[in-house]
């Protein structure tokens, strides 16, 4: 409740409208004489310059004429209604409710509804307003639904809208495309195309509501269909709608579409070069599989922002060509841009698959020098590239500073531990999970069990196999069964792991083929391998994999004219060995090796070592079987 007497009890010096204290204020001459607020303090109100002489000015009025107060709040609210600041709507959002008919009118309410907007003060200022008999019209409720719809208000938002039904309001295009936003941020796509279909007018507005429902909900096809038909209806989309539709064209993956709405682009003479759609442009056609046009694009732009960096970088990152997506991240050093932390999540990929551990610990370092938080995607991207990097203990240190972990730095962890041969630690960090109440999901199994695969923990593997579906209701994928055929056939039970197969509920793929004759390549299993690969090759006909690793088993079992008609198949087929690549960094710098090349400087004392090594490898005790290779190392 608005305390008038103690407004005036808080002023120690009562501020009079004298001329001296208007020219005070606004160094200018009073626009009236110095009796002017006796005879009309509404004139005196034009010359406030701040909330502060209003309220000086309110106190006023009611010490010296009371009966003038509920006419004044309207001209104050008037004053105060295009202002944005907190204490100038505090004061009128009291002053309004103090306000009583005939001057109580709903443009008021509109003004401060609408400057609360963003507040979910302004559906209290609603339920007041109703209460208080005052009828919303077409400017009311758009902006109270925008409230709702920021808050995801859908019981207040189905309120309002019966409300507007309830005035006839719900014909009024303003009105449905707010109602439309409304349940698309909600999620209830079904709203959204009914409103649509019984609107009596649709302007652009609709259709983009429309599209961006569609795309939001994972209906990219029907926002695709939607925007040709709002094209047939002589609407010319505007960057808005390009950027949506753009963004539905990456998640279907189809280039034909993008690039035909690449060329009505160019045709909307209007629309013009815009660094929005030029990024959602160089977004589809990465996610789409065309670089060369992405990056001829990027080129091209003559506006770039932070974010047509991070489209660049992290589409090369993920069209797996980090190499390219690193000399990016350099040319926007170059410019001085700072980078945000999309940036740094997707160099941190690429160091990871690179091996490139002092770029990685660069990216480490420039996170802490700008106190940038090393939790959510900044901190499992330094723990997955620490990982990926053979620093697991950098890795486990990250994890461990973490305030904040979720599924994927678990997750990130797990695996990170599993590749680098830390089984238990992985088992550990994963039985921490349920204690801190973080749920596993289907990736997280797959390090689980590949950790107990690599650490041989068959009766282990096979319980955490059956937890997924009867303690987490996690039904199982083909990775989580080609897992457990790998941790079955490296324990050397490759008749279990022949029976796991048949009673497979679903269709076996090459992952999980491939994992049977990765065993059968460790224990020598001829015939088994050769009726595996022939699975193989029918699943994968153009892939190496299968004939590289039965070619081994032909070698090992010395059955050299086998493996010798393998090679010749290959040739017949046109398949190529996919060449053996290691990559290193010594003192900041990648070394990259691939079979057959002899490019590096330092090649024959590299020859010589290697040589060295396999003489020691092939002394009594050592292990000397060269055919411990899994199926998809060669098929990569």
């Amino acid at each position: 409740m608005l305390k008038l007497p103690s407004i005036l009890s808080r002023m120690q010096k009562p501020f009079i409208f004298s001329s001296a204290n208007i020219i005070n204020y606004t160094n200018t001459p009073p626009k009236t004489p110095h009796s002017n607020y006796i005879n009309n303090p509404f004139d005196t109100l034009e010359l406030c310059q701040s909330t502060k002489q209003i309220k000086q000015l309110h106190a006023s009025t009611i010490k010296t004429r009371p009966l003038q107060t509920q006419l004044l709040y309207a001209k104050i609210l008037s004053f105060l209604s295009p202002l944005s600041s907190p204490e100038s709507l505090n004061y009128a959002r009291e002053l309004v409710s103090h306000l009583k008919a005939p001057h109580l009118q709903v443009h008021f309410y509109n003004s401060i509804i609408q400057a609360l907007s963003n507040s979910s003060e302004a559906m209290a200022l609603y339920k007041e307003m109703i209460t208080k008999g005052i009828y919303p019209d077409t400017y009311t409720v758009p902006y109270v639904l925008k409230a709702c719809a920021k808050f995801h208000a859908l019981e207040e938002g189905q309120q309002i809208h019966a409300h507007s039904i309830k005035f006839n309001l719900n014909s009024n295009v303003y009105v449905l495309n707010t109602l439309m936003r409304l349940y698309a941020v909600c999620g209830i796509i079904d709203y959204v195309r009914n409103l649509f279909d019984q609107s009596p007018e649709r302007d652009l507005v609709s259709w983009t509501t429309l599209i961006q429902a569609f795309v939001k909900m994972g209906f990219a096809k029907e926002a695709i269909q939607a925007y040709f038909d709002m094209c047939r209806e002589n609407l010319t989309p505007d960057k808005m709608t390009l950027v949506v539709v753009l963004s539905a064209c990456s998640r279907l993956g189809e280039l034909s579409l993008g690039t035909q709405i690449h060329e009505t682009i160019c045709n909307f003479h209007d629309v013009g070069s815009d660094v929005f759609v030029d990024n959602a442009l160089v977004d589809m056609y990465m996610k789409c599989g065309d670089v060369d046009s992405a990056r001829q694009l990027f080129d091209l732009m003559p506006d770039k922002n932070v974010v047509s960096w991070n489209s660049m970088i992290s589409g090369l990152v993920q069209q797996g060509q980090f190499k390219e997506a690193l000399d990016v991240f350099h040319d926007m050093q170059k410019i001085g841009l700072k980078p945000d932390n999309v940036t740094l999540v997707a160099v941190l990929n690429a160091c990871g698959n690179l091996g490139k551990l002092e770029f990685g610990k660069w990216v480490h370092a420039y996170v802490d020098k700008n106190r940038i938080k090393a939790d959510g995607f900044i901190g499992n991207a330094l723990v997955d590239m620490y990982a990926k990097c053979g620093s697991v203990e950098q890795a486990f240190g990250v994890f461990h500073s973490m305030k904040c972990r979720d599924i994927f730095s678990y997750t990130a962890m797990i695996v990170g531990f599993a590749m680098n041969g830390e089984a238990e630690r992985a088992l550990e960090i994963f039985a921490e999970m349920p204690v801190v109440g973080v749920k596993p999901d289907d990736v997280t199994f797959v390090g689980v069990l590949s950790a107990c695969s690599h650490a041989g923990l068959v009766e282990e593997g096979w319980k955490h196999f059956e937890d997924m579906s009867t303690v987490y209701n996690l039904q199982p994928q083909t990775e989580h069964y080609g897992c457990m055929v790998d941790l079955l056939g490296r324990a050397g039970l490759i008749s279990e792991a022949e029976e796991f197969i048949a009673n497979m509920p679903i269709e076996p793929d090459a992952f999980v083929w491939g994992a049977l004759l990765g065993a059968c390549s460790i224990h020598g299993k001829v015939e088994l391998g050769e009726s595996v690969m022939k699975k193989l090759v029918a699943i994968e006909p153009v892939r190496d994999g299968a004939y590289i690793l039965m070619s081994n088993i032909y070698s090992s079992a010395n059955r050299w004219k086998d493996a010798l008609k393998l090679r010749k198949a290959m040739k017949e087929r046109k398949l190529k060995k996919t060449p053996g690549c290691s990559l290193i960094e010594v003192n900041g710098i990648v070394h990259e090796f691939r079979k057959g090349d002899k490019s590096h400087p330092r090649n024959e004392e590299l020859r010589k070592l290697l040589e060295e090594m396999a003489i020691h490898l092939q002394s009594p005790g050592q292990f000397s079987n060269s055919n411990c290779i899994s199926y998809y190392s060669l098929c990569r």
